[in-house]
């Protein structure tokens, strides 16, 4: 589990991180949503340890980074897309890391297989695509099969079919009790890999509950058609929904779909389309953020 209780950064002036209070439970895949400049990266550099709190404490098993015993083998992290010696070869650089963490040097071709990097474990990283080195980099981070992993984001560089992979490998470590902490732009990828999410903006909490919470308490609009759109306008407004125009259609919120169909054929106005709008998790994201 990851706690932050109270986490504050401040550099100067200009408070980066201020008072931010979050969990990421076991079992579960928690995303970290902000724009740039939002103190999420500085959040994340503060619980794995690299950056020091002005106050407050970001706890890793109910521990400090720096208190952890063998943090490799509690947290697993991807941060700046896997720092790697361009000389080394992928399979050089997983070996002197399992060395570092106390790891079987063993486990390495086990997880150049799990990435889908056999093919490349004896080529220099310094030649491996993005995405081959966002595969290096998770070989790093499951080096000593960590319960944690925190990763700033991971999905960067990958075709669909890494995307793909990437989250199958995530669900399964939360299926198997891990905890696992993303924090990425790619909000559609997410949309299908969250359970809970934070978001951040200005360095403070906007929102942090479960993504199913979030969808049921966003803002849900009718894409209404008909033969008269100036009439249905005047007739929804006056019933109190609230209208704007996309062409010939209609986006009409505070009314029901039962509303909406009723107020049309009292307005004598025939309808060619009557749908729920749902925003996805983009549109509810940057609301919030704009908030």
């Amino acid at each position: 589990m990851i706690e932050t209780r109270d986490l504050t950064k401040v550099y100067g002036r200009v408070r980066a991180v201020d008072r931010i209070t979050f969990t990421a439970a076991s079992g579960r895949v928690t995303g970290f949503l902000g724009l740039n400049g939002s103190g999420k990266t500085t959040t994340l550099r503060m619980l794995l340890g690299l950056s020091r709190p002005t106050s407050g404490t970001a706890l890793v098993n109910n521990r400090r980074f720096r208190d952890l015993r063998n943090p490799a083998q509690q947290v697993g992290a991807v941060l700046d897309q896997g720092i790697n010696h361009p000389g080394q070869t992928g399979r050089a650089h997983l070996v002197s890391h399992a060395v570092l963490a106390g790891v079987p040097r063993s486990r390495v071709d086990v997880l150049l297989e799990h990435v889908g990097l056999t093919h490349a474990a004896d080529r220099r990283s310094g030649d491996y695509s993005l995405g081959m080195r966002q595969r290096l980099a998770m070989a790093t981070a499951l080096l000593g099969d960590p319960p944690v992993l925190v990763l700033d984001e991971p999905a960067n560089g990958l075709d669909p079919e890494g995307m793909a992979w990437l989250r199958r490998l995530l669900r399964e470590h939360a299926g198997r009790g891990g905890t696992v902490l993303i924090s990425s732009h790619l909000l559609a990828e997410l949309d299908q890999l969250v359970d809970d999410v934070v978001v951040v903006a200005d360095g403070r909490i906007r929102y942090a509950a479960p993504l199913d919470t979030l969808y049921r308490a966003a803002v849900r609009r009718l894409r209404v058609r008909g033969r008269d759109p100036g009439r249905l306008w005047q007739a929804y407004e006056r019933a109190g929904g609230r209208v704007s125009a996309d062409g010939a259609a209609l986006h009409v919120s505070g009314l029901s779909p039962e509303d909406a169909g009723e107020i049309a054929f009292g307005a004598r106005v025939p309808i060619y389309e009557l749908s729920i709008e749902t925003p996805n998790l983009e549109q509810i994201f940057l609301d919030l953020a704009a908030r």
